[in-house]
């Protein structure tokens, strides 16, 4: 199973292995929409999906988990995410994986904006598991401490980090 977001630095479930895998084909992106865990159904907050770009690659870690486990992440990922299959490339060579992908067409996709107005979201946005902006920052320190570079992520830490500097508090 392979985690790109807060499946990276937030495992709440059992695995046997963990280690860094990349997928091909792919980029993440702060384009999904998060009704029940870093926002609300009325102030839905942005968390990353992947988004197909054949020249594009993404880093993160790829688990070794118990089939139950995915009952748990099919309930954790319910807001749009469906199971996907993929071909996961490590240093040692490729293995068929599964990753959860939060396409186009479900009901939570917010889709691209421009890098201020997701930075403002992100900012003003809190749900059941916590600050949106908590997301951004464990993501961006979870990437760096895979030796990940993101630009997307980086660009957007920064300009959060940024609007916070000016005096633009995150949500409460």
């Amino acid at each position: 199973m392979f985690g790109y977001g807060s499946l990276i630095w937030r495992p709440d479930f059992p695995y046997a292995d963990r280690q860094r895998a990349r997928i091909a084909g792919w980029t993440r992106r702060f384009w999904q929409g998060s009704h029940d865990h870093r926002g609300t159904p009325d102030a839905p907050g942005r968390v990353v999906t992947l988004v197909p770009q054949h020249d594009e690659f993404c880093d993160g870690v790829a688990y070794l988990v118990d089939h139950p486990v995915f009952d748990h992440l099919d309930h954790r990922e319910k807001n749009g995410y469906q199971r996907n299959d993929v071909e996961l490339v490590f240093d040692d060579g490729h293995r068929s994986g599964v990753v959860y992908i939060a396409h186009r067409d479900n009901h939570a996709f917010l889709g691209p904006a421009p890098l201020e107005t997701i930075a403002r979201q992100i900012l003003a946005s809190h749900g059941p598991s916590g600050s949106n902006v908590e997301y951004l920052y464990e993501l961006a320190s979870a990437l760096r401490e895979l030796d990940a570079d993101d630009r997307h992520v980086f660009e957007l830490e920064a300009h959060v980090k940024s609007l916070e500097a000016d005096g633009h508090p995150p949500a409460a």
